[in-house]
């Protein structure tokens, strides 16, 4: 495992458990056994979120002719309050009740997404990482998870001297901070479109759009027809990243999306002094490593003041599996 977790935490053998990454733009459903606390995979699934108006819908599909579960847990992209979630980025709202209606016979839990991938850590190993910045050679403390996929997601764990707590946070919609006038500029653009200006407008997919609109609307760099062509009825930000040595625009987009990651990241490491790893999940980090590891991202996390002596100290990874916070919530299901 990447992290150490309390030893209380062991899987229930014998158990079937129920887990899902429940997103805005998809769900990752998967029903695993565990054997002699190995995850044996028996169903998984990937379906489009808001192609269904609840969760029990969508858990009815994916259950057809499989085993009970003894245990569900769903990591959610939202604030989960008292057994009741909404999510941030799809006109959802799910409440633990419902779960345990659909599942008398199980254990039922609902956490926060990034909380499920902080579990994930749990069952990780080293090849599941890349590094960034090796920081210290025996790092110990708090640890941070920092995740632009669909929204921006923000987790904390907390060493207690021997083992990792995961909790989950909603950093990502805090306010974005302004470094320079063309900075504000950009601030002034999003501002007047969203009132509330939070990294997530920047730091996830959508951000990317925000920001390349930006550039190329209110900035005026050049958008080739070639590449304008190429964003129709396309995945914007997947175009703009896969085309960053071809076009000015898109290069200078992704400039941008990275030094802004690099700031929040060095943000939620301060805030949580999380001197023992800071891990950089989601679904876009895997597919631009190497845009991370060519020094801009960590010249810009490490522009703190007097304070970049501890941001060195800090091991920054970025987490490689697609399947983190799946695996984090079926370990969560399995050992609670």
């Amino acid at each position: 495992m990447l992290l150490q977790f309390p030893h209380t935490h062991t899987a229930r053998n014998g158990s079937i458990v129920l887990c899902g990454d429940v997103g805005a733009t998809k769900t990752n459903l998967a029903l695993f056994s565990i054997d002699n606390d190995s995850y044996q995979l028996l169903k998984e699934e990937q379906l489009v979120s808001n192609a269904y108006d609840h969760i029990a819908g969508l858990t009815h599909d994916f259950m057809q002719g499989a085993p009970q579960p003894n245990a569900v847990c769903f990591g959610v992209a939202g604030p989960v309050l008292k057994g009741h979630a909404k999510l941030s980025n799809l006109k959802w709202e799910i409440d633990i009740s419902e779960i345990k209606t659909q599942f008398p016979q199980a254990r039922v839990h609902l956490i926060n997404d990034l909380e499920a991938t902080a579990y994930g850590l749990a069952v990780l190993d080293e090849e599941d990482t890349e590094v960034i910045h090796p920081g210290s050679p025996s790092p110990e403390g708090n640890a941070a998870i920092i995740a632009p996929g669909t929204g921006l997601g923000e987790a904390g764990l907390y060493w207690d001297g021997s083992c990792f707590h995961p909790f989950a946070t909603e950093g990502g919609h805090a306010d974005f901070s302004a470094r320079n006038p063309d900075d504000f500029n950009l601030y002034r653009y999003l501002q007047e479109q969203y009132g509330h200006v939070s990294w997530e407008r920047l730091v996830c997919g959508p951000g990317i759009s925000n920001i390349y609109r930006y550039l190329r609307d209110i900035r005026k760099m050049e958008e080739p027809d070639w590449l304008a062509q190429k964003m129709l009825n396309a995945d914007m930000p997947a175009v703009i990243s896969a085309h960053v040595e071809q076009s000015t625009l898109c290069n200078t987009t992704m400039q941008y999306f990275v030094r802004f990651l690099a700031q929040e990241s060095a943000n939620l490491v301060l805030k949580l002094n999380a001197t023992g790893g800071l891990f950089i999940g989601g679904g876009i980090a895997p597919k631009i490593t190497r845009l991370l590891n060519n020094n801009s991202f960590y010249t810009s996390y490490r522009q703190s003041g007097r304070l970049n002596f501890l941001l060195e100290k800090v091991p920054v990874k970025i987490i490689l599996n697609p399947k983190t916070a799946l695996l984090g919530a079926a370990y969560y299901a399995a050992t609670q």
